[in-house]
């Protein structure tokens, strides 16, 4: 039997979780947001970090240290953790997440292919096709990722980032936009939630478990703080991936301003460096990145399916999920984007509390507190995010509403309520 994982195993499986999360948003938006944040960037980097790092390191240590999502959210009650599960992993999965991976990827494609409803179509069935291959199993993702696919996106990205640091586009970063002028660090945690990886940490859970398990280990807490060891070494690729992008982004915008997404801060700066090459490079980065991405959550939302509809097969529930992003990758990445908005600004405070309490020892022993704190979040992030008429209005007229954290208010009355209500009926 084997203990926790050390050495060249620990890494791989860091490795892979990495190459999970690090897909079409975690290209995207970091050098857009040094493109737009300019001389801000190291503070508007530092909200990011929390966001798009910190929280989903947390939430994998959070899920490992509950035993499971299911027994995490279960201290709310069960019946949210049943509909807070299906919620995320629908976003995660075909709603939101897994089309964003096609839907990236092929726009990096159009600079050399050319564009057309019938090419995009074309490519998204093959995207999905090999992608639902290998994810037919789950336990061998390791291989795949861990050992090769993830090494070939790093040298990649390396190479892009090696080329901005031996001949960068501008001298220094440029003046901030509007945006970025003022609660720098605010609206760089903001930012990092279109990553969803905070989201996605609560659910690889289950996948990267079963990863460790094939490799030998069997004692429920070496796999679980061999999970928390490879949530570490992913949050630092992450962080670094990051800053190299976030810089290169940042020296970008000030050569070319005006660029409007990620993707062309990306493209922009390819072309410069290295001319067509740069090009295909950059696409290969995105194939790669968006592809390990939808494997790992086409393989997550697989399983946990087949565990809520066990006489469903899992390659049945795979092909299916794939087939149903599939279709959805076809409205294009703006129409993904700006229906992924509300829905993340309604979960992620919910996840975001949810995460923060399981670190705060002793309160899953007192039975008010989950269900009083998560249920004043859920409302205001919900009323802030959905038009819902003057419920909306109330939401958004609370204290740091007008900067995206009016949920904190209510988390905390929720906490203190249930504490009470908690000592109360000792």
């Amino acid at each position: 039997m084997t203990q926790a994982l050390k050495g060249r195993k620990l890494l791989l499986v860091g490795f892979t979780l990495f190459s999970m999360f690090f897909g079409a948003g975690n290209l995207i938006f970091p050098p857009d947001l040094g493109a737009k944040a300019g001389a801000n960037l190291w503070p508007a980097f530092l909200g990011l970090a929390i966001s798009a790092v910190g929280l989903p390191v947390a939430g994998v240590i959070a899920v490992a240290r509950a035993d499971g999502l299911d027994k995490l959210a279960g201290r709310v009650h069960p019946v949210f953790a049943q509909v807070f599960m299906i919620l995320i992993y629908l976003s995660i999965g075909p709603c939101l997440a897994i089309p964003r991976t096609a839907s990236t990827s092929f726009a990096m494609l159009t600079p050399l292919l050319g564009s057309s409803a019938g090419l995009q179509l074309g490519y998204s069935v093959l995207f999905f096709g090999v992608a639902f291959l290998v994810a037919l199993r789950p336990d061998r993702l390791t291989r795949w990722l861990g050992s090769l696919l993830c090494p070939c996106l790093l040298v990649l990205i390396l190479i892009l980032f090696g080329g901005c640091l031996l001949h960068p586009l501008a001298a220094q970063y440029a003046a901030p936009t509007e945006t970025y002028r003022s609660a720098v660090v605010l609206q760089g945690v903001l930012y990092g939630y279109q990553t969803m990886d905070a989201l996605a940490a609560l659910n690889f859970g289950a996948v990267i478990a079963m990863n460790i398990r094939a490799q030998g280990v069997a004692r429920e807490q070496d796999v679980q703080r061999s999970a928390i060891r490879a949530g570490f070494i992913a949050g630092g690729l992450l962080l670094a991936v990051y800053a190299m992008l976030g810089h290169a982004g940042a020296l970008t915008g000030a050569a070319a301003p005006g660029l409007a997404t990620g993707a062309e801060v990306l493209t922009v700066l390819a072309e410069r460096l290295f001319g067509k090459a740069g090009l295909v490079l950059l696409a290969a980065i995105f194939m790669l990145a968006c592809f390990n991405t939808c494997v790992g959550l086409i393989a997550c939302v697989g399983e946990y399916f087949h565990t809520l509809l066990p006489r469903i097969p899992y390659p049945v529930l795979a092909a299916f999920f794939a087939a149903a992003s599939m279709l959805i990758a076809n409205l294009g990445l703006a129409e993904i984007l700006r229906l992924s908005i509300p829905v993340l600004n309604a979960l992620y405070p919910v996840a975001i509390v949810l995460i923060t309490l399981s670190f705060v020892p002793g309160l899953e022993q007192r039975h008010r507190v989950y269900p009083l704190c998560i249920g004043c979040t859920a409302v205001q992030s919900i009323a802030a995010a959905l038009p819902l008429g003057t419920l909306s209005a109330l939401a958004n007229a609370l204290p740091l509403a007008a900067l995206g954290f009016g949920w904190v208010l209510p988390a905390v009355i929720g906490l203190l309520a249930g504490i009470f209500l908690s000592c109360t009926e000792e």
